[in-house]
Parts: C-alpha cells; structure tokens; sequence
C-alpha cells in the first residue's frame, strides 16, 4: 500500500525528469536514438567522450536508481508502476542488443530494471506491450 511518503517519493522522481539536461536525454534515447545494430548502439553506449554517450549514462542511470529504490523497497512498486514505465521501455528498447555482451562481460544491462521485470506481474506486462510496439516480438 502506497504512502504518502512513497507520493511524494514518485514526485520527486517526476520532478527530476522535468531537469533540462535529463529531459533532452530522455528524448534522445526514446525517440532520436534507433540503433538497427549493435555496431551503432556501441557508437554511442560506449563513446565516453560524446553529448551522446552522456545522455545514454544520464538515462540508464537514472531508471536504474528509480528501479533500486522499488527493489530495495523505499518505493511502493504498485505506486511506481502506475505513474512511469519509461524505465522499462528504455530496457525493452536497448536489451537485447546487449544479450552477447551480458555472456561476455558477466554484467547485466540495466539489472535494476530487469529484476523489476522478474519480480513483478504488471512490470512483466509492460516490458511485454513495450517488445510487442517495438517490433521485437510478434503479437
């Protein structure tokens, strides 16, 4: 059951999404960035030194600390859930480019958000509408 320190929680998070930087970069990831490789996400994911590269750190930072605070429960997941699932489209966006790297490296792209996914039904169903409106599962 949400309290109200969870409300004012989820407020918070909204209004760090409204920063200017935060938001250019949440634009960039959703809607300017459609890598059809892994080659081309790696241009950016892994191009320290460019605007792009910051903004794909600020994104993926920033839904994987918001994931944590519901996993370590600070953060009703019910409440969470129903305010943003922006976190989970940026997974399904991105993760299965990253299923090669995750056997190599040991290290699971965005591991927050993928354990909200396991842990919780309505998580699971969003990350499944998020693949089928992506195109990268069949309906």
């Amino acid at each position: 059951m949400a309290t109200a320190t969870d409300a004012e929680l989820i407020l918070k998070l909204y209004e760090m999404r409204r920063e200017e930087t935060l938001r250019k970069a949440r634009r960039f990831m959703i809607f300017d960035f459609q890598p059809k490789t892994v080659e081309e996400l790696r241009a950016v994911s892994r191009d320290v030194g460019s605007q792009y590269n910051a903004a794909w750190r600020q994104v993926t930072s920033f839904w994987e600390m918001a994931a944590s605070l519901v996993l370590r429960g600070a953060l009703d997941p019910d409440l969470y859930l129903d305010s943003n699932a922006e976190g989970i489209l940026i997974y399904a966006k991105f993760h299965h480019f990253h299923v090669e790297t995750e056997k190599q490296s040991g290290r699971p792209f965005m591991r927050h958000t993928a354990a909200l996914i396991e842990k919780y039904p309505e998580a699971t169903k969003l990350h499944e509408a998020f693949l089928r409106s992506l195109g990268l599962v069949k309906a």
